[in-house]
């Protein structure tokens, strides 16, 4: 049976958007589907972080899901957090279409990401390939656009 979730993205500007979870079983690749709006064109970094805290704001949700304790990475890098998604493009209508699949995402099990928080960035994520500290933490994204908390859905 397919495990499924859902997340709302919602920012304090015009940045808005729903993701889809889909994962056909334990330890099968997770689908990202969905769409955010009112994002710059070009890339956006798109991260799973560690809390589904959102009292203050994007803020609150904390660093990205690490479970591992590994530096930040790209989507295809054997080290990374499992948070790490990397980049969702924005097209010239502001709109980026998202279309993921995912080896290391899990909806279920001890480092399930229901109950953490989707957050997208206003910077493009260099996928820790950066010449400074902040790289291997966050990818120099740059600040929370819009966040929500990962839900189990229907």
């Amino acid at each position: 049976m397919a495990l499924k979730a859902v997340c709302v993205l919602k920012g304090t500007g015009e940045v808005t958007g729903t993701v889809f979870f889909e994962q056909e079983g334990d330890g099968a690749p997770v689908k990202l589907t969905g769409e955010i709006a009112g994002l710059t064109p070009g890339e956006h970094g798109f991260h799973v972080h560690a809390f589904g805290d959102n009292t203050n704001g994007c803020m609150s949700a904390g660093p990205h899901f690490n479970p591992h304790n590994h530096t930040h990475g790209g989507p295809t890098d054997t080290v990374r957090h499992v948070g790490d998604l990397g980049n969702v493009t924005a097209a010239a209508d502001s709109v980026a279409k998202i279309n993921i699949q995912d080896e290391i995402l899990s909806l279920a099990g001890p480092h399930s990401i229901i109950g953490r928080t989707m957050v997208i960035h206003e910077k493009a994520d260099d996928l820790g390939k950066g010449d400074n500290e902040e790289s291997r933490k966050t990818g120099n994204a740059g600040s929370r656009l819009a966040c929500g908390v990962i839900g189990i859905a229907q």
